[in-house]
């Protein structure tokens, strides 16, 4: 069986993907529980030496967009101590032990300016802290010279319940009980199903496409239409008022994008390439 190293395996992305690839690798979580600190070099580099496996998955990174604007510009923050330095040590040890590297980032890397879906090719442009240090972490991962790919996700959602609620779930326990706040009607975003991420993340593991793919899963939504959506799926009561990002902003100077979209033609090309 396969064998695989992995951070962040433990999460809403990494544990779905530990459960449904159980059949497929055998895979090794770096974490504290396993004596690996990330932001300890000498830890990580051991580990990997240690390994037989020949892919690294990077999932660890600090996410909660709230917390990371307020340690903007802070280096000694948490932030970006875990999505910079973090992914600079599993940069380091991937490279010096020749592992396929597989570094999930997020469509934060972009402002949200854009009228259309982002491609994987559009520059980097963040617009806030946590979206900074993802920028810099795929810097990271491309400046290090080693094989690797760079996936791309963007809200993502599970079926299953999580301790820790996705887009989907606090969606639907604010319609049950009628509290939802109006929501957006004019930002655009492409949801990621973590069950077809998973699928596509172990074709990946397989074939070792080097590059950056942007790996959103669903169809086009804004956040009305999706909590529509949710409605109708799981026939739940609550209303679903519409809102304006446009007049939020007025009154909020929080940074937030308009358009997260994005564009998966060369993953779905990649991956029909795959079963020919």
């Amino acid at each position: 069986m396969q064998q695989i190293l992995g951070t962040g395996l433990s999460g809403l992305v990494g544990s779905k993907f530990l459960e449904l690839s159980k059949e497929k690798f055998e895979c090794k979580n770096l974490d504290l529980t396993m004596g690996v600190d990330i932001l300890n070099e000498k830890q990580v580099m051991q580990a990997v030496e240690a390994s037989n496996a020949d892919t690294i998955i990077h999932m660890a990174a600090f996410t909660d967009v709230t917390k990371a604007f307020e340690e903007t510009g802070n280096k000694d923050g948490v932030t970006y101590r875990v999505n910079v330095l973090g992914t600079r040590n599993i940069v380091k040890a991937a490279k010096a032990f020749d592992k396929y590297l597989v570094h999930i980032s997020t469509a934060y890397v972009f402002d949200g300016n854009k009228e259309s879906p982002y491609i994987e090719t559009d520059e980097r442009h963040p617009i806030e802290w946590y979206g900074q240090t993802k920028a810099w972490a795929e810097e990271e991962v491309e400046q290090g010279n080693g094989r690797f790919s760079v996936l791309r996700i963007d809200r993502p959602y599970r079926l299953d319940t999580f301790s820790k609620l996705d887009l989907l779930h606090k969606v639907m326990e604010k319609l049950k009980t009628n509290s939802l706040p109006p929501q957006f009607s004019d930002t655009s975003w492409t949801p990621t199903s973590i069950e077809t991420f998973s699928q596509w993340l172990m074709q990946i593991v397989q074939g070792k496409p080097q590059g950056i793919f942007h790996t959103t899963t669903e169809q086009l939504f804004s956040d009305y239409t999706f909590a529509l959506w949710v409605k109708e799926q799981y026939k739940l009561d609550g209303e679903v008022k519409e809102g304006s990002l446009t007049e939020y902003l007025q009154t909020n100077n929080r940074p937030y994008q308009r358009n997260t979209a994005l564009d998966t033609q060369k993953i779905r090309t990649w991956l029909l390439s795959m079963t020919e």
